[in-house]
């Protein structure tokens, strides 16, 4: 059942008594009904993390996560993304044009939650390419979780002998002392809950500063911002477009219609946003009433960190490239098929070629030496120095 009003959407999201998210619930794929490979069961499978769990479990793991994203410093993750897009940018800057989702978008929300996590750099690269392959589904998928999850073993373990300032060290720490296993569930969640929707809420930004006047022109005339663009983004082009599921714990009435026991509820995002009610006197600018980061006991916990990664990328990026421009009509983007996101194919761009800036900061007198201009980085650690540990290289200016 797909709900796509607003005032509906808003009576699951807030009501977990009537409407769990444990999907051990879903009676049709327990009986076997809907088959194990269905292509929506890994989106929609239990996991013993806080987005599939309910009740007091949910609120251990779910402070558990709240706590340790809170101690995130604000200042420094906005620092680490714009080197994260200065990196990005070196690597293409003299080419005069980007696929600004594939070789930015897309790759720098991993850059940033290897940091995060307090990744070293051979470990940060198995987690780089293992997440990618999943959400590419391009390849070997199977190959590519195996690879993600042995990359987090492996980081548990070590941040159980060496902690750190890092989310994976906070998580360790916490009071709800999360097993090994629920330590590898959670960060699972926050890797995959950080990289695709937001390489989507980046990539959708741009797609909308780069094609809508009100963005393109008043944007360096001191008119409209980046956190306007976003926020009609999270109105008009949620990067999920539904999710949220939810199962009744037994038959319900929701506006007329009756929903039965264990049966999926997806919540419509985008649907639920475009609600006429919730216009009889137009939007006013600032409001963010939307559904773009859900509602109730299991919105975003980490909507604050997406929101300034998001910011921090695009300005970062149109003040190094200020004429950057589509490089084909916007009607010519392509969205890519799927029930869950928002997400678009590939997002063309053209700038006025530029030299790279090389490292900030450099342990050497020789300068940095870039990429090739049209390459991008390699997320395939099996290849010659994988995306994380080429960054740390480029940042410390070994290269």
């Amino acid at each position: 059942m797909l709900v796509t009003d607003h005032a509906a959407a808003l009576r699951v999201l807030h009501s977990p008594e009537l409407f769990a998210k444990d999907p051990r619930r879903w009676l049709a794929l327990a009986d076997g009904t809907i088959p194990a490979d269905s292509p929506v069961v890994p989106m929609m499978m239990y996991r013993p993390n806080c987005l599939f769990t309910d009740g007091a479990e949910h609120l251990r793991l779910r402070q558990a996560v709240t706590d340790s994203l809170d101690r995130i410093d604000t200042y420094q993750l906005r620092r680490f993304v714009e080197r994260s897009s200065d990196y990005l940018v070196d690597q293409w800057a003299g080419a005069g044009r980007v696929d600004l989702l594939n070789s930015y978008a897309k790759t720098l929300p991993l850059l940033v939650f290897s940091e995060l996590f307090g990744s070293p750099p051979e470990l940060g690269d198995r987690l780089v390419a293992g997440i990618a392959g999943i959400f590419d589904a391009v390849g070997d998928a199977e190959a590519a979780n195996e690879l993600l999850t042995g990359a987090l073993v492996e980081l548990v373990a070590l941040k159980r002998e060496q902690p750190g300032s890092d989310v994976t060290s906070w998580l360790m720490a916490h009071p709800s002392r999360l097993t090994d296993e629920e330590m590898i569930h959670q960060l699972v969640m926050l890797m995959s809950a950080g990289t695709e929707p937001q390489r989507n809420l980046i990539a959708n930004g741009l797609r909308l500063i780069l094609s809508d006047e009100r963005f393109s022109v008043s944007l360096f005339g001191g008119g409209a911002s980046v956190e306007d663009a976003l926020d009609e983004v999270l109105w008009t082009e949620p990067p999920m477009a539904n999710y949220a599921v939810h199962y009744p714990v037994r038959d319900v009435d929701l506006s007329g219609v009756t929903l039965r026991r264990g049966t999926p509820v997806v919540i419509s995002f985008a649907a639920g946003n475009s609600d006429p009610a919730l216009f009889a006197n137009g939007r006013r600018p600032g409001n963010r009433s939307h559904l773009a980061w859900s509602a109730g006991p299991h919105a975003c916990p980490a909507k604050d960190s997406a929101w300034l990664i998001a910011t921090a990328a695009i300005e970062k990026l149109l003040n190094r490239l200020p004429d950057l421009e589509l490089a084909v009509p916007v009607e010519e983007l392509v969205w890519r098929p799927g029930p869950f996101n928002r997400a678009l194919s590939a997002l063309p761009a053209r700038f006025t070629p530029v030299p790279p800036r090389g490292a900030p900061r450099a342990a050497k007198a020789a300068p940095v030496r870039p990429a090739p201009a049209a390459t991008r980085p390699n997320p395939d650690p099996r290849k010659s120095g994988g995306v994380w540990s080429s960054f740390l290289n480029w940042w410390r200016g070994e290269m």
